[in-house]
């Protein structure tokens, strides 16, 4: 039976391949991706998520474009649509990641981190109970945990250097503004000054 299999997969993809791509008159290229994913989905040993693949698919092509060339989810456009709009809810901080901990850049003025207390330089250890630093979590994924519906809190744990054991905060999720310009002012009669987030 195994053996039969061998030599019939290879067939039916052949007969299939060229019955689906004589209905569709496609190019040779989108010919062969469609016949992947057919087999994929059809003769795959293990269930497999469609979209799964399709989206990975799609980045994989994209990034052997150029580095302008970049595909995002409806969920990374509506994150993104959120910032250009000028505002959005969360904690108001800037963060990044270093190796597997997460570093407050700086909080955002009149914030709910800043009316709390969360300074630069602190380190979120934990959030909402779960551990974020040591397990290799994205930046994306701490965003998700920090970011909420406005009046919503999130208890954080925070390690500052200098202070003994973890500090705890509950910080009340707000719409955090975001300008483009930071400050503004002339420095001479004919000479401005513009600092551009």
């Amino acid at each position: 039976i195994e053996e039969m299999k061998k030599i019939l997969i290879p067939i039916l993809i052949l007969l299939i391949s060229q019955g689906v791509c004589a209905q569709l008159n496609q190019t040779e290229g989108s010919k062969k991706l469609s016949l992947v994913n057919y087999a994929i989905n059809h003769l795959y040993v293990d269930t497999v998520t469609e979209s799964r693949i399709v989206e990975a698919g799609i980045r994989a092509m994209l990034e052997e474009l150029d580095p302008h060339s970049a595909y995002l989810t409806a969920e990374e456009v509506q994150e993104s649509n959120e910032e250009l709009n000028g505002n959005f809810d969360g904690v108001g901080i800037q963060f990044m990641m270093q190796k597997d901990t997460c570093y407050v850049i700086q909080t955002i003025a009149g914030g709910p981190c800043e009316k709390v207390g969360v300074l630069s330089g602190d380190r979120i250890i934990f959030i909402n109970e779960t551990s974020v630093a040591g397990v290799k979590m994205t930046a994306n994924d701490i965003k998700k945990r920090l970011r909420g519906l406005r009046g919503t809190t999130v208890n954080v744990l925070i390690k500052r250097n200098g202070q003994q054991g973890l500090l705890p905060f509950r910080i009340t999720r707000d719409q955090i503004p975001v300008n483009s310009a930071d400050a503004a002012y002339m420095v001479a009669k004919n000479v401005g000054y513009v600092k551009l987030s």
